[in-house]
Parts: C-alpha cells; sequence; structure tokens
C-alpha cells in the first residue's frame, strides 16, 4: 500500500521532477483547515491507486521557494507532475471522489 509522502524545496527536483511516473503534490500548511480535511482522503487515493502515482505533500510554510515558482497562490494546490513539467492543476478543497477522478482521468 503506497502512502503519502512529505517533499520540501531542498528535495522537490529529486523527488516530483526526476520521478519515473507521474506525481501528484499536494501544497498545503498546518495551519489550513481545508488542507487537513482533504489530507485522509489523499491517503486513501494513495492506497488505492498504489504504483500508478506518486503522492506527496509540501508544506508552503516550510517551502515557500517551490510553492512560488509555480504560483501557488492559495491553498490547498494540487498539481500533477509528469516528466518533469506540471500537468494538471486542482485549487481547493474537493470530496473523496472527484479528487480520484481528477487524478485518475489526469495520470
Amino acid at each position: 500500500m503506497a502512502a503519502v509522502g512529505k517533499v520540501s524545496d531542498a528535495d522537490f527536483e529529486a523527488q516530483v521532477l526526476k520521478a519515473d511516473g507521474p506525481v501528484v503534490v499536494d501544497f498545503w500548511a498546518e495551519w489550513c483547515g481545508p488542507c487537513r480535511m482533504i489530507a485522509p482522503a489523499l491517503d486513501e487515493i494513495a492506497g488505492a491507486m498504489g504504483d500508478k502515482v506518486k503522492i506527496v505533500k509540501l508544506n508552503v510554510d516550510e517551502s515557500p521557494r517551490t510553492a512560488s515558482k509555480y504560483g501557488v497562490m492559495s491553498i490547498p494546490t494540487l498539481m500533477i507532475f509528469k516528466g518533469g513539467e506540471m500537468a494538471s492543476r486542482q485549487v481547493g478543497a474537493a470530496p473523496k471522489q472527484k479528487l480520484q477522478q481528477w487524478i485518475s482521468t489526469s495520470v
């Protein structure tokens, strides 16, 4: 069962941009209620999708450089990266079913 990982400014390139498969990045912060609300759904999706997709979280307070580079203006913002490029973006919290559908159709 896959788990949701963590990335930072320091390892974003290695963990996300140079990853073999698609990566979903959850830009979040500890104080963000909607971010905490979608966390269990992302955990379940990571478990259900297994090796098809890697899901990681990036704390915008701890890693502001990466969030700024990708124009994250509000959180939660989720992005799907494929082959080192951002392929899709979802801004705001959404129900698990909508998140899973977005991820499934984007990867």
